[in-house]
């Protein structure tokens, strides 16, 4: 009788344990992956979100629409950028969360003009 017990308690420890080293291997692999490939999502991300940012700040400030009809526009691809909008600053920002963001602001007489960054 005391070693069915014992048996019971093994298998969803065992269980656990087994569960545990999945979920480390996957952030293993995932890690590994972002290391690897690093530079050309950051390349990516960059580009997608100073283009995102030109684009609707040229769209709202220069053409005059409304937001929701400048993301109409957006190329495919583009749904992991996020927009965002300051009408008071007359800019707007564009990010890919925990990668990159991008800010362009409308200057009169220059246009939608891209804010720098850093590497």
């Amino acid at each position: 009788m005391a070693t069915a017990k014992t048996g019971s308690r093994n298998g969803p420890s065992r269980r656990r344990t087994s569960w545990l080293s999945l979920l480390l291997l996957a952030v293993a692999v995932v890690g590994a992956a972002y290391w690897m490939w690093r530079e050309p999502i950051d390349g990516y991300a960059v580009a997608g979100t100073s283009y995102g940012a030109h684009m609707m700040c040229s769209c709202r400030y220069i053409g005059g629409r409304d937001m929701g009809s400048c993301k109409a526009d957006f190329e495919p691809g583009m749904q992991a950028v996020f927009i965002s909008e300051d009408e008071d600053e007359r800019s707007v920002t564009a990010w890919v969360p925990l990668v990159s963001a991008q800010t362009a602001r409308y200057r009169e007489g220059y246009g939608c003009v891209l804010d720098g960054w850093n590497d």
